[in-house]
């Protein structure tokens, strides 16, 4: 990823904050951890996402996931980053929150893994952020298939 991708402290600050807001709809009654997420698409749009859980635990579904259901869901298919936040419930950001390996493959599917920037954060000012290839490496993605079927 070269300097002009990278996304401007302002705009991570602006995700970080958005994610923070919405960790605060996580509904994680059996976990009591909490994540929130604030996708950006290539268009600037922010769209938000909180973890889900359920009591049968398989229909849970992650904040990342949330996010990019609901945008996809709404038309959107292309993205340029993601802040994700998340802690035990009742503290503040505590630690960092990476994607789980099923959230990091829905990113695979929607994104080019070099460009992609995740952001992991405890706040506004204390924050890390990777490309999906940097957190994926050698994934598995829709171009795999298509060199498959045009084999």
């Amino acid at each position: 990823m070269n300097e002009s991708e990278k996304l401007s402290t302002d705009s991570i600050h602006e995700l970080v904050k958005t994610a923070i807001e919405a960790r605060r709809k996580s509904y994680s009654p059996y976990s009591h951890y909490q994540v929130g997420a604030a996708l950006l698409t290539a268009g600037g749009q922010i769209v938000t996402g909180c973890n889900i859980e359920n009591a049968a635990y398989g229909p849970s579904n992650c904040a990342e996931r949330t996010a990019f259901f609901k945008a996809v869901s709404e038309g959107m298919r292309k993205f340029s980053a993601i802040a994700i936040v998340g802690s035990p419930e009742g503290e503040e950001l505590t630690q960092y929150a990476y994607p789980c390996g099923v959230c990091r493959q829905v990113m695979m599917e929607f994104c080019v893994p070099s460009q992609f920037q995740i952001i992991v954060a405890k706040s506004t000012e204390d924050y890390r952020v990777f490309t999906l290839a940097e957190l994926l490496p050698e994934g598995f993605g829709p171009a795999n298939v298509c060199e498959a079927q045009n084999a």
